[in-house]
């Protein structure tokens, strides 16, 4: 499970690849949960990364989507290495596949190849957007990359706490059947982790809980350092039990 850092400029970038963040997101965190940044920003961002870690670029979740499809061009073209698009203003499947569609043209320039994720919002309902199971649908559906499961809300209850975890278990399930990657993010805590880890999902995404003063502060090398040790001692803990499963089960066969 790799750590994601929403970080809003160069010298949060920096600070977050030097925690050892496995992906640096580029957004705006006081325009929402997917705030797009400006192209010079982004391109501020990834010159600081500078090829180290992949760097993710958030292009909002409503809007045309001519004007979506040309900042995942932008976006491609600075070397981003895939964009997020949401769907808070449209609920039905067709409006959910076109833009998806339309961000995709964008991204998947031949030079420069740019993957694509969906943003599932857990509390669609408050939004009026599109349901998770519409998005996941619509995701395989246009052969996106993956999805994110997110929250709009960034002052809520969080992730696991609005959706609830037998709810998201089970959308992470649906999504890697349907072949997508599942990303996990909604004011996600060091405590979050663990069930994160096992609902299966290969990305986790932070702000908050990499920031000192909350997502509106400043991304802290210290902080994005707690963070990557509580997931590497989780990931530690549960190769030590699959070791004693294995221990035992081969002591006890046949014996």
């Amino acid at each position: 499970m790799r750590l994601l850092v929403s970080v809003r400029n160069a010298e949060e970038a920096r600070a977050a690849v030097a925690g050892g963040a496995e992906i640096i997101d580029a957004k705006e965190p006081s325009l929402g949960a997917l705030g797009p940044a400006g192209i010079d920003v982004i391109r501020e961002i990834i010159a600081a990364v500078n090829g180290i870690r992949p760097v993710s670029v958030a292009l909002g979740d409503s809007g045309d989507g001519e004007q979506l499809a040309s900042a995942a061009r932008a976006a491609s073209e600075a070397g981003a290495m895939f964009v997020k698009v949401g769907f808070a203003d449209v609920r039905e499947i067709g409006a959910v596949r076109a833009r998806l569609a339309r961000v995709m043209d964008g991204a998947l320039l031949p030079s420069s190849p740019c993957a694509v994720v969906a943003v599932a919002y857990a509390d669609w309902d408050e939004v009026g957007g599109a349901a998770p199971s519409t998005v996941l649908a619509a995701a395989a559906a246009e052969g996106a990359m993956g999805v994110l499961i997110d929250t709009v809300r960034k002052d809520g209850a969080g992730l696991f706490r609005c959706l609830g975890r037998a709810a998201l278990g089970s959308l992470v399930r649906e999504a890697r059947e349907r072949s997508l990657l599942v990303a996990l993010a909604g004011r996600i805590t060091a405590e979050d982790l663990a069930f994160a880890h096992e609902a299966g999902a290969e990305i986790v995404g932070v702000r908050g809980a990499a920031c000192e003063d909350g997502r509106e502060g400043r991304v802290r090398e210290s902080r994005v350092r707690e963070l990557v040790a509580a997931r590497d001692l989780l990931r530690a803990r549960r190769e030590e039990l699959h070791a004693v499963a294995r221990d035992f089960t081969g002591e006890t066969s046949f014996r």
